[in-house]
C-alpha cells in the first residue's frame, strides 16, 4: 500500500511538471523552435555537422516535443500505457539532461527554455532539475510492475482529447501570437523603463591577501589587497532588457523610437519573411500617411536589403536595423507589428491579423 502511494506521488510530480512545462511551451511554440535552432547551431559546430539540416524543421520539431510533453504527463498521471509512457519519458529526460548538462558545462546556451519565458533558470539549475526528474523516472522504471497495467476508457479519451487540444493550441499560437506573453516587450510595458535596473545594483568585492580571499561590501582602500572579482548581490534588479538597439547609417535611433507615436513593422529575417499578408501591410502603411502615427520599418538585415525591400513595396518610412534575436524576442511573427506610444507597448499583431489604420488610431486616441 505504501509503495503504491509512493509511486502515485512520483507520478503526480513528474507528470505535473511535464504538463506544466509543456503547456507553457504550447503557448509559444515559435519560442521553442528558436531555442532548438540555438542548440542545432552549437551541436553542428561542436558535435556533428548534420545538425544544421535540422534547423529548417525546428518549428515542426518544437510543436512535436511540446505536445508530447503534455500528453506523456497526462498519460503518466492517468496510468495510460504505463510501460510505454515510462520508457518515452525516460528517453526524453535523458535527452533533456544531456542538453542542459552540455549547456551548463560548456556555457553554450545560457537559457534552456525549459519553462519558456515564464520561468528563467540558469544552465546549472536546469541540469539539476532534469537530474531530479531523471532519478524519479528511474524509480518508476524500476517499479514498472507496480504501475497501472490498464486504464479505463475515459482515461484514454482524456489522453486523446489532450493530444488534439494541445496540437490545436500550438498551431493557433503559431498562426497568431502566444496566448500569454511572458517577455519583456509584452503589451503594457514601457521598453525604456525595462532597460533600467529596478533598483541600485549592489556588489561584493572579492580581494586576495596572502593567498586568502576576502569579501568586502565596498571597495577597500588597503593597497596591499589584490582585486579578484565583483559579485552582484541583487541580480534580480538587473534590467529586463539589456540588448535593445536600433540604428541605420545616420547613427543610433533607440531614443528616437521611444518618442511619440510609432508603429513598428518588425522583420527578423527578410529571406524567411512571410509574403502572405504584405498587401495588408502596404495598405496600413499608406493609410497612416498624414496621421500622428509614424510607421517605422525595423529589420535584422543589411541596409541594402532593407532599402531594396521598402523601395519594392513603395514604403516611404524610417528604416532601421536591429539584432535578429532582439526582433524575435519582441514579437513571434515575421513580419510582425507593434504599436508604441512614448516607448510603451500599446498592441502587438501577427501579420495574419494585420489591423486597419482605424484600429491603430483608436489605440492612440484612448
Amino acid at each position: 500500500m505504501f509503495k503504491q502511494g509512493f509511486l502515485l506521488v512520483i507520478r503526480l510530480i513528474v507528470g505535473g511538471l511535464f504538463i506544466f512545462s509543456g503547456l507553457i511551451k504550447v503557448n509559444d511554440p515559435v519560442g521553442t523552435s528558436i531555442k532548438l535552432e540555438e542548440y542545432f547551431d552549437v551541436f553542428s559546430t561542436d558535435i556533428a555537422g548534420f545538425f544544421t539540416y535540422l534547423k529548417p524543421f525546428a518549428l515542426e520539431l518544437g510543436i512535436f516535443l511540446v505536445v508530447l510533453e503534455v500528453v506523456l504527463g497526462v498519460m503518466l498521471i492517468l496510468g495510460v500505457r504505463s510501460k510505454f509512457t515510462v520508457w518515452a519519458l525516460g528517453l526524453m529526460i535523458l535527452f533533456f539532461t544531456f542538453l542542459t548538462f552540455y549547456s551548463a558545462y560548456f556555457n553554450k546556451v545560457t537559457d534552456c527554455g525549459c519553462f519558456g519565458d515564464a520561468i528563467k533558470l540558469t544552465p546549472w539549475e536546469s541540469f539539476y532539475k532534469d537530474l531530479i526528474l531523471l532519478v524519479l523516472i528511474a524509480i518508476l522504471f524500476l517499479f514498472q510492475a507496480d504501475l497501472p497495467k490498464s486504464s479505463p476508457a475515459w482515461a484514454k479519451g482524456v489522453t486523446l482529447g489532450t493530444l488534439i487540444l494541445s496540437f490545436v493550441l500550438a498551431i493557433v499560437a503559431v498562426r497568431n501570437l502566444p496566448f500569454i506573453d511572458f517577455r519583456a516587450y509584452k503589451v503594457g510595458v514601457n521598453i525604456p523603463q525595462n532597460m533600467l535596473p529596478s533598483a541600485q545594483l549592489q556588489y561584493d568585492y572579492v580581494m586576495e591577501k596572502d593567498g586568502e580571499l576576502v569579501t568586502f561590501d565596498a571597495y577597500p582602500s588597503d593597497e596591499s589587497l589584490e582585486f579578484v572579482e565583483m559579485k552582484l548581490k541583487n541580480p534580480e534588479a538587473l534590467p529586463k532588457i539589456s540588448d535593445f538597439a536600433v540604428w541605420n547609417e545616420e547613427g543610433d535611433f533607440s531614443e528616437d523610437l521611444f518618442a511619440g507615436n510609432k508603429l513598428l513593422i518588425l522583420v527578423s529575417n527578410i529571406g524567411k519573411m512571410s509574403q502572405t499578408n504584405l498587401d495588408q501591410l502596404d495598405l496600413l502603411v499608406k493609410s497612416l500617411s498624414g496621421t500622428p502615427i509614424q510607421p517605422v520599418f525595423v529589420a535584422a538585415a543589411s541596409i541594402g536589403e532593407i532599402n531594396e525591400f521598402t523601395q519594392a513595396r513603395g514604403w516611404d518610412v524610417l528604416s532601421l536595423q536591429a539584432d535578429a534575436t532582439v526582433v524575435k524576442t519582441m514579437i513571434r511573427s515575421n513580419p510582425g507589428i507593434m504599436a508604441l506610444k512614448d516607448g510603451s507597448v500599446l498592441a502587438k499583431y501577427h501579420h495574419n491579423n494585420t489591423p486597419e489604420a482605424t484600429e491603430i488610431l483608436d489605440f492612440y486616441m484612448d
